[in-house]
């Protein structure tokens, strides 16, 4: 443990050494010869936004989407089952994209770097949102968050040292920050497959995957797995015991590396040429589906059905930045991005 203000930071947006990409469904785009059905379902949810957009589902048919507005502040827009809300002001000053996670039903938790580069945190407990609050702390990426169960969040960011930095809430006090060391250049990426289990992956100075894991009484020690990264790995989770990880190489395809429960399997190429980070949602056991950006701007789209990987698809769009999937039930998948226009894009 360490006093917060003995971790010293500049705020930087994750990513921000990655292509900023193009999603909106242009005017140009639909005045070609191209078949309206290429092009997907995308539609406009409004809104001018500066940052990518995050956000998460905590019930069936309950989306929550937050994103930097013009004025710094974070900005929401929900939807309920039946329809969209319009979009409401969260305040703050944001120096990063919001982190959003959710322990329980009607429960969210935001997190982001402020002007002072420390990270603050605001939540919905079902009925209103409280105020934003300083957990201190000076920090060089934007942060990550997971939860592995309930009233249970873990905060990972970088500090000025670029080590892995970690703060966390027990149900009833945050506990201080804490290094868990290493030297990274990506932002951190955290997965939960289970109760009191969390694993946490970057990119190190070598480009390779980094993982280090909490097994419920200790952390393990940084191990490398290997590869030459191109983007931070994203990680997901279908089942316990099971991570699968996703990155763009130097070669710009997808590929993937994958932990069975035993070992880690080697890293294969999954083809494609995209232009920006992987995205990766589980919606069932033994399902993914990873998402990028195309060398065309638009969004495309990748899937494991259980016994083989199905070919890329392209799901039309412009985007400008990379896409935000969330899943919410079984063969449900929501994607959100920033269209050429900054306004917020939906497709499902």
């Amino acid at each position: 443990m360490v006093n917060c203000a003995s971790i010293t930071l500049a705020a930087v947006v994750p990513q921000q050494d990655q292509p900023l990409i193009n999603l909106a469904i242009s005017q140009q785009l639909l005045e070609t010869a191209v078949d309206p059905a290429s092009l997907g379902h995308w539609e406009s949810l409004g809104g001018t936004l500066t940052s990518p957009p995050t956000g998460v589902a905590w019930g069936p048919n309950r989306l929550d989407i937050f994103g930097v507005g013009t004025d710094s502040a974070c900005w929401h827009r929900w939807w309920d089952g039946k329809s969209w809300g319009g979009w409401e002001s969260l305040g703050g000053i944001l120096e990063s994209p919001p982190a959003a996670v959710s322990w329980g039903p009607n429960r969210i938790d935001l997190f982001t770097i402020g002007t002072d580069s420390a990270l603050w945190h605001k939540w919905w407990d079902g009925k209103k949102w409280g105020g934003w609050e300083s957990l201190g702390g000076i920090i060089v990426s934007t942060p990550t968050v997971v939860s592995w169960g309930p009233n249970r969040l873990d905060v990972f960011a970088l500090g000025t040292d670029h080590a892995l930095w970690h703060r966390w809430w027990d149900g009833s006090s945050w506990g201080g920050w804490e290094s868990l060391g290493g030297i990274l250049r990506s932002p951190p990426n955290a997965v939960s497959w289970g109760s009191n289990r969390i694993d946490v992956f970057g990119v190190g100075t070598d480009s390779a995957c980094w993982h280090r894991w909490w097994d419920g009484k200790s952390w393990g020690g940084w191990e490398s797995l290997g590869g030459i990264l191109e983007s931070p790995p994203a990680a997901v989770s279908w089942g316990p015991n099971r991570i699968d990880l996703f990155t763009v190489g130097t070669d710009s395809a997808l590929w993937h590396k994958w932990w069975d429960g035993r070992s880690w399997g080697g890293w294969e190429s999954l083809g494609g040429i995209l232009e920006s980070p992987p995205m990766a949602v589980s919606w069932g056991s033994n399902r993914l589906d990873v998402l990028g950006v195309g060398t065309d701007s638009a969004l495309w789209h990748r899937a494991w059905d259980g016994k083989s990987w199905v070919a890329w698809e392209s799901l039309g769009g412009i985007l400008e930045s990379p896409p935000l999937p969330i899943s919410w039930g079984p063969n449900r998948i929501d994607v959100f991005a920033l269209g050429t226009d900054y306004a917020l894009w939906h497709n499902w």
